[in-house]
């Protein structure tokens, strides 16, 4: 990540008004929801998969080997709840980066808008951070 801001007096970062738009927020967001989806349905993950029944095909593999005696087969079956737990995790995480960019946009929209009705200049445009910060120094 690269921050084009020179530095100030004091240390800190230069000025200018933080500005997000709203494609940006929900590429970013689709982005989330088609990796979940991918995921999702890719994933064999211990309750779902390539095999038939409610049953993954990696586990029912393992559950083939656990039945004929071999060792491998718990093994195996450990690896798979482990990956199920961490695929949960990354679908969870996407879902959460989805619904909070989401919900950002709306709230931050407004948000804008009360502001924006508020705080006006002479000339009837909305105040922006950079000019309030002025008067805070």
């Amino acid at each position: 990540m690269r921050l084009n801001q020179l530095a100030a007096a004091d240390g800190g970062g230069g000025g200018g008004d933080l500005v997000v738009h709203q494609d940006d927020l929900g590429a970013v967001g689709h982005e989330a929801n088609v990796l979940y989806d991918d995921v999702k349905s890719q994933a064999d993950i211990a309750a779902a998969g390539a095999g038939s029944g409610a049953t993954g095909s990696t586990m029912q593999a393992a559950a083939t080997l656990k039945s004929h005696g071999f060792q491998t087969g718990g093994a195996l079956e450990t690896t798979v709840e482990m990956w199920t737990s961490q695929v949960k995790s990354v679908l969870q995480a996407c879902a959460h980066i989805s619904d909070h960019l989401d919900y950002t946009q709306k709230l931050h929209s407004e948000e804008d808008a009360k502001i924006g009705a508020v705080l006006r200049g002479r000339d009837g445009s909305a105040v922006s951070v950079s000019q309030l910060n002025h008067y805070f120094k």
